[in-house]
Formats: C-alpha cells, structure tokens, sequence
C-alpha cells in the first residue's frame, strides 16, 4: 500500500472512530507498528492529528494565534461569552483566562455589576475599564504574545495567593481520553494554576474544541465542574462528558 493512501486511510479511521490505535491499524493494513508511527508522526507535523500513546486523536484546530482567531469570531462563541456572563453574581470573585471567547464574556457583563474579575490577559483587563463597579486584578509575568497573556514563575507566584469562586477557562482541545489541553507548555501551567485558585472551574468550549486535543495537558476531566459550549452542538459530542458528572450548559 502507498504511503499517501495508507495515510487517507488512518485519516479516515481517525474521523470514524475518533482515534486511531497504531496496533490495531497496523494489523489491519499488514504494515509494522513502526510503519504507521511513522506516518502517523508526518501527519501531526502536518497538524492533521495528534500523537498520543499508543495511537492518535484528533487535533485541534483552534491553536492560531490571538489575532488570527479573533478574525473568526462567530456566534457560537458570542453566546458562550454571553451565558458565562450571566452566571457571574455580584460580589464574587471570578478569573477569566485569556482568549476571544472569554473576550466575549467581559464584553456582556453589565456594566452595573460588582465584582472582583482576575486575568492574566491585558485584553480582558481592558475591556473592562468603563465598568465602575468592578476591581480588575491584572497578573503579570513573561508577556506570551501569541495568546496575549502573562506566562512564567511570577504569573504562578501570584496566582498561589489568589481564592476564586470561579475560573472560566480556555483550552484548544478537550477529550475524555486526555482531558483539557493546550498547545504551549508554559500556559498549560498557568491555566492549571488558576483552575486550582479557584472554587469551581467552567470550561468554554465551542464545537471545534470538543473531542480534539493538543500536546500539554492542563488538568484531567475530575477538575472541571462544567461545560459551557454552543446549542447546536450534537448530543454524542458532550455525552462522555456528561457521564463523568460534568454539568452542560448549551448556550
């Protein structure tokens, strides 16, 4: 078999399972284990899937940079920011991660609310500042520019003495196999040390983001209380995670 149709074929495996187990394609196709490691490396190098141990997942397409993915602001990620607005309650303490859907979500908060808002993302921070109401606590640290956040030991530092009652987070990949991930290593622990600064950890996750995955995990499907993702997004999509006792919000 060629190499260029043993790769359509792994890719075909990979969009009908959504995984792909090097064992069990390479018995399947009568080619090595090596063989389909191989191929499977080439396609992660052409961003089509994800290596993971033993096989691959489906990559998530939502890793270009802040600019680019807020060129594709769409409506589902509007009414994910919108409904994550709407659960934040005067006096509380929130974190809301870096990103263009938690973007949203500081575009809709009412401009008469009190409460304290925690960012590591100076974009956030500034569409805050015409609401009065609101302390706006800014984390500093190594300035990432490709999400427009703070990164490093002194975000981390910081972060240790803050108690939230909520973080509503972005990832680029969340899968019941490898939970919520990230495509830089240095965020992934930034995004893990708000979710353990805080109470309760809700997940933004449009239809792209969910069943994809990217190379750092941030922390396993136990540390997440809920999903906030978009109305029309198929049932079977969010089951997996609904059976872990996970709470759906379909916005």
């Amino acid at each position: 078999m060629l190499t260029t149709h043993r790769k359509q074929q792994i890719l075909a495996i990979l969009k009908e399972n959504g995984q792909v187990v090097a064992k069990d394609v390479s018995r399947s196709m009568g080619v090595s284990e090596d063989t389909i490691r191989r191929d499977l490396r080439e396609l992660a190098q052409d961003g089509l899937l994800q290596r993971v141990h033993g096989g691959a997942l489906p990559a998530s397409p939502a890793l270009a940079d802040f600019a680019g993915r807020e060129q594709l602001r769409h409506e589902g990620k509007i009414a994910i920011g919108i409904a994550a607005a709407t659960m934040i309650q005067s006096g509380q303490v929130v974190i809301l991660d870096g990103g263009t859907t938690s973007r949203e979500i500081a575009r809709h908060l009412p401009l008469d609310l009190k409460a304290t808002i925690v960012t590591h993302s100076p974009t956030i921070a500034l569409e805050l500042v015409d609401h009065g109401g609101l302390e706006v606590i800014l984390i500093g640290g190594r300035f990432f520019k490709h999400s427009v956040v703070a990164v490093g030991a002194a975000a981390i530092e910081a972060i240790s003495h803050i108690h939230a009652d909520t973080f509503f987070m972005g990832v680029t990949g969340i899968h019941p196999k490898t939970g919520l991930t990230t495509g830089d290593y240095e965020e992934a622990a930034v995004k893990r040390a708000l979710s353990r600064a805080s109470a309760e950890t809700l997940v933004l996750a449009s239809a792209e983001k969910l069943n994809a995955a990217s190379p750092y995990e941030v922390v396993g499907l136990e540390d997440v209380n809920g999903i906030i993702t978009e109305r029309t997004v198929e049932e079977e999509l969010v089951r997996p995670y609904a059976e872990r006792g996970i709470t759906i919000t379909r916005a």
